[in-house]
């Protein structure tokens, strides 16, 4: 049995999905507990990563557990998976943890997570990607709304990854004991900027998209009025002041799962409907 955590999230979503294809008995844990959408005979369980005792039952029989990062329980999880004989846990970190910046908000918890998993005694593999492919869906109600997109961080040139790259990287780490005390930095295939982006959905939807760069009082103001500042201010190290640098492509994806990475055009075409 693997326990994914995250279940119903981009990434955990396409993990349970790998893990039932390859045969696998999966446990997928979300706050919810709902089973829809889940592929036959995926057991569903509540729980909260921030209360584990929600979390503790479910750990029963489980071989590998899939973990997110950022949660108040996640050192009691990891002392309760030991307990119940768990024997290896893939985190999802994130590409930043690698600055080693405890006070960048961002990398900071990320740092934090990755030294839990690492004292649990437990086998680890940290999976850190890149930005999502899946942040352009931000862009959808603009999108429909009409063809010039604002877009944060104009000049920021990123190697998005496709979720389910992540995915298929996560569920070799968790099946083979190959990956097991490595860290796995995952990127997509190009590095593309904000207005590469705009362009590529504006060809998958069969529309002449332009994008705009917002100015970064702009940028700030937007993001403030949804997530905390500290936060912010993580992105603003990251992607104005140069102190991440998502540009590069590797080739971790292909050397894992022994095929290339998703391109954003592949995503951009399975998703149109997520723009219309």
């Amino acid at each position: 049995m693997f326990l994914v955590t995250g279940a119903t999230g981009n990434v955990g979503a396409e993990l349970v999905r790998a893990l039932a294809e390859s045969g696998e008995r999966v446990r997928a844990v979300s706050r919810s507990g709902r089973s829809e959408g889940l592929p036959a005979g995926v057991e569903a369980v509540a729980g909260d990563l921030n209360r584990p005792e929600t979390v503790r039952a479910a750990l029963d029989g489980v071989r590998g557990l899939f973990l997110m990062s950022g949660y108040g329980g996640q050192r009691q999880i990891l002392a309760d998976a030991r307990a119940a004989g768990v024997r290896r846990v893939v985190l999802l970190s994130g590409l930043s943890a690698g600055t080693g910046d405890r006070d960048n908000a961002v990398a900071g918890y990320l740092l934090d997570a990755e030294d839990a998993v690492r004292d649990s005694g437990l086998a680890w593999t940290f999976v850190r990607p890149t930005s999502f492919m899946t942040n352009a869906l931000r862009l959808a109600d603009q999108i429909r709304e009409g063809d010039t997109v604002r877009v944060p961080f104009p000049d920021a040139r990123t190697t998005d990854i496709d979720p389910y790259d992540i995915a298929q990287v996560a569920l070799r780490a968790l099946l083979s004991d190959e990956f097991a005390g490595r860290v796995l930095e995952v990127t997509g295939p190009e590095a593309l900027l904000p207005a590469d982006r705009v362009r590529i959905l504006g060809a998958a939807l069969g529309r002449d998209l332009r994008a705009v760069g917002l100015e970064h009082e702009e940028t700030r103001a937007e993001m403030e009025a949804g997530m905390p500042k500290p936060y912010v201010d993580a992105f603003f190290s990251f992607f104005v002041d140069g102190t991440l640098d998502e540009s590069v492509v590797l080739p971790t994806v292909e050397q894992v799962t022994g095929r290339a990475p998703r391109t954003f055009a592949h995503w951009a075409r399975d998703h149109t409907d997520a723009f219309r």
